[in-house]
């Protein structure tokens, strides 16, 4: 029996193609340069909206994080260089350029953005979104009978 090497190029670039929204190509988090994405946790509460996304080895400086309208854009941009020389010439020269942006839809007319927090701390950027108090959900309430 013979095993048949499978093209995994074309195999990655058929299933992307059939598997994404090809109407929402301005949100699509698809790497074409085959890089990873931070993984991201999104939660709703009652109150508010909770964005995880796990991104070690960044520093804070490294983030950009807008909202514009109900989009919401985290993107960040880090270069590196390290250099080795021996008397004036290079023995080692290395450069690291990292970039990533990822695109998130809210509900029209839901986030109070004057009271969004972000932090990042052990690898880990947390937004906290608070809902307008228009937006949350009211409690069931009892209609008297004239």
């Amino acid at each position: 029996m013979s095993l048949v090497k499978r093209d995994q190029g074309l195999s990655r670039f058929f299933d992307d193609f059939v598997n994404r929204d090809i109407f929402d190509w301005a949100l699509s988090n698809y790497s074409s340069t085959g890089t990873t994405l931070p993984a991201v946790n999104i939660r709703e509460t009652q109150d508010h909206f909770e964005v995880e996304m796990a991104a070690p080895g960044m520093r804070k400086k490294d983030f950009k994080i807008e909202l514009n309208g109900n989009l919401l854009t985290i993107s960040s941009e880090k270069q590196d260089t390290h250099e080795n020389k021996e008397n004036g010439r290079y023995t080692l020269r290395e450069y690291s350029y990292q970039s990533f942006q990822r695109s998130f839809r809210l509900p029209q007319n839901v986030v109070d953005e004057d009271k969004i927090k972000a932090q990042y701390e052990n690898g880990m950027l947390l937004l906290l979104i608070p809902k307008k108090e228009e937006a949350k959900p009211k409690p069931a309430r009892t209609i008297a009978i004239n």
